[in-house]
C-alpha cells in the first residue's frame, strides 16, 4: 500500500520520517538550523534555510530508509505554528528573515491595541490572546517596515504564510497556496464561528486578503509534489502545526484527552470535542484538525520556555556539555535546596500572559550548586504545566486522570518523574516518542484511505512507561506555593 513520508519542520531542526503502512518507522533523518537573535527580543529564521535543510532531511530518510518517492502513497507536514514568512510569488523568495513565534518585538503594539479595546473582541472571535506570540502583528511588521511591501501586497505579488504554506508552496512549485485550519487558528486572522478568514480582523491589522493562503482540510489531498522536487508527485495529505499534530499522534480522539509536548516550549492540549470552547482563564481555543469527520477543537496553554530552558544552561551558563546531560546533574542533589527558576526568558505564556516579564533565579544561597540549579530548571519545566492543568480546571475541565507526554525531553525519566508528582497523577510516555511526526503520518494516512478511521489508529498507540506521583501532598503543595511566589516577582520586570 505504499509507504508514508512526515515532514516535522520544529523550532530548532527539521526531520523528515518516513513509515510503513503499520505505523512502523522504516528512516529518519534530522538537521539543525541556525537561531538568530539580531536584538533583545527578537528571534528570526533563515526561511529558505528552513526549506533547505527540509528537503535534505526528506532524501537522508528515503535513503535511510531504502524507499524511493514513487514508492510514497503521500505525505503529511507538521509545523512550528505562528511563524511568519512573506515571500515573492514570482520566484517563491523570501522578502526577509522569518519572525518565529518566540520573537517579541511587537508587544508595544499589542499593548496599543489591548488600550483601545481589542482584546475581548479578538479572543471571542479568534480563541487567543492579543500577544506577540501570534502571527497577524508580525505580518502587519514586515509590511510596514519593508520597503514597498505593503503595495506589492495590495497589487497580489507577495503571498504570507506560516512555514507549513512556506513549505507546501515550494514542494509544489509555486501550485499550492495553501494551510489548515489548525495553523490558520494561530495567527489571529481566523474566526473560528466562520471558519474562515474575517474580513474585519484583515481590515484591523490591515492585511491585503490577497496575501492568504486557502484553508483546507488537515486531512485529505490538497494536492501533490511537483515531479522535480522530490523525484515523484506525491500526494500531499496531510497538515497540521506541529502541536494538532502531536496530539493526533498521541491518540487524543475524545474529548477530556490530554497530551503535553516537552520541545522547545512546552505545549498542553486538551481534546474538546467538535465545538470551540471559551477559557475564562486565559487559555486559547484552538482548531485540532478538521477532515471528513468533521472540525474537532482543543483547549491549549502554551509554554515559551521548555527544553529551550535546558539549551540556556548548556549554551549560555556552560553547566552542561549536552542536553542529555541535565538528568544526571539535576539527579544528584536530592531536590532544589529552596532554588526556584522562572524561565520567563521571552516572557510568560498561559496562563500569565506578559510579554514583559523576565527570567529569575531566586533563593539562591552559599550552599547553591549547579545541581540545585539544574534541578530548579527540570521543576520549572514541570510547575508551567502545573499552571496550565491548573487553569484548565478553572475552565471547567474534569481532572486529569492522566497526562500523555512527548517530544524530545519526555525522555528525561526524572523530567518525568517531577512532572508526575507536582501534577498528582500519572505521566504516560508512549513507545513512539516522536509523535508530532507519527501525528503528520497518521492525518496523510487517513487522507489516502490507508487507514479506515481513528480507531485504527488509537489501536497503534502504546505505551513505554508509566510515571506514579510519589510526592506527599503537602510537599506538593508547598513546592506550587513556592513557585507562584516566584512568577509574581518576574512579571512586568522589563517594563519597571
Amino acid at each position: 500500500m505504499g509507504y508514508l513520508l512526515a515532514l516535522d519542520q520544529g523550532t530548532t531542526s527539521s526531520r523528515a520520517m518516513v513509515f510503513d503502512a503499520d505505523g512502523c518507522l522504516r528512516g529518519a533523518a534530522q538537521l539543525g538550523f541556525a537561531q538568530h537573535y539580531p536584538q533583545p527580543g527578537w528571534v528570526e529564521h533563515d526561511a529558505h534555510e528552513i526549506l533547505r535543510t527540509q528537503l535534505d532531511c526528506v532524501r537522508m530518510a528515503l535513503v535511510d530508509a531504502g524507499v524511493r518517492a514513487d514508492e510514497l502513497a503521500a505525505l503529511g507536514i507538521a509545523n512550528q505554528r505562528e511563524t511568519t514568512v512573506l515571500w515573492e510569488r514570482a520566484g517563491g523568495r523570501a522578502l526577509a528573515p522569518a519572525i518565529v513565534w518566540q520573537d517579541r518585538r511587537t508587544a508595544a503594539v499589542c499593548d496599543r491595541l489591548r488600550a483601545q479595546g481589542w482584546a475581548d473582541d479578538l479572543r471571542e472571535r479568534t480563541g487567543l490572546e492579543l500577544d506577540p506570540y501570534f502571527s497577524a502583528t508580525k505580518l502587519a511588521w514586515l509590511l510596514d517596515h519593508l520597503p514597498g511591501a505593503r503595495d506589492r501586497a495590495e497589487r497580489g505579488e507577495l503571498a504570507f504564510g506560516t512555514i507549513d504554506s512556506w513549505l507546501v508552496w515550494h514542494l509544489s512549485g509555486g501550485r499550492l497556496h495553501v494551510t489548515d485550519p489548525g495553523n490558520a487558528s494561530r495567527t489571529l486572522l481566523y474566526n473560528l464561528h466562520t471558519r474562515d478568514w474575517d474580513p474585519l480582523l484583515l481590515e484591523r491589522f490591515r492585511i491585503p486578503p490577497r496575501l492568504l493562503p486557502a484553508v483546507v482540510d488537515s486531512i485529505g489531498v490538497c494536492g501533490e509534489t511537483d515531479p522535480g522536487v522530490l523525484g515523484a508527485a506525491v500526494p500531499i495529505a496531510g497538515l497540521a502545526g506541529d502541536q494538532q499534530a502531536a496530539t493526533f499522534g498521541q491518540a487524543c480522539f475524545a474529548p477530556g484527552m490530554a497530551k503535553n509536548t516537552y520541545g522547545t516550549g512546552c505545549f498542553l492540549l486538551m481534546n474538546t470535542g467538535g465545538a470551540p470552547v471559551a477559557s475564562r482563564n486565559r487559555l486559547l481555543t484552538t482548531v485540532a484538525w478538521s477532515g471528513p469527520g468533521g472540525t474537532r477543537y482543543a483547549l491549549e496553554g502554551s509554554v515559551f520556555m521548555g527544553g529551550a530552558t535546558v539549551q540556556w544552561l548548556r549554551d549560555a551558563l556552560g553547566l552542561i556539555k549536552r542536553a542529555a546531560d541535565i538528568e544526571a546533574l539535576a539527579a544528584s542533589v536530592a531536590d532544589s535546596g529552596g532554588v526556584v527558576m522562572v524561565p520567563a526568558f521571552t516572557g510568560l505564556g498561559a496562563p500569565h500572559w506578559d510579554a514583559y516579564a523576565r527570567g529569575a533565579l531566586l533563593g539562591l544561597t552559599r550552599g547553591t550548586g549547579a545541581g540545585h540549579i539544574a534541578r530548579a530548571a527540570l521543576e520549572a519545566i514541570a510547575l508551567q504545566t502545573v499552571d496550565l492543568v491548573e487553569a484548565m480546571k478553572r475552565d471547567g475541565a474534569a481532572p486529569l486522570s492522566e497526562l500523555r507526554v512527548d517530544g524530545g525531553a519526555a525522555a528525561n525519566d526524572l523530567l518525568m518523574q517531577i512532572q508526575a508528582d507536582l501534577l498528582g497523577v500519572p505521566v504516560l510516555r508512549p513507545r513512539m516518542l516522536e509523535t508530532t511526526a507519527l501525528g503528520a503520518t497518521f492525518l496523510a494516512g487517513l487522507g489516502v484511505g490507508i487507514w479506515p478511521g481513528p480507531d485504527a489508529l488509537a489501536a497503534q498507540w502504546q505505551v513505554d512507561r508509566v510515571f506514579s506521583p510519589s510526592l506527599p501532598a503537602d510537599v506538593r503543595e508547598a513546592v506550587c506555593a513556592r513557585w507562584q511566589r516566584a512568577i509574581e516577582r518576574t512579571k512586568g520586570w522589563e517594563s519597571q
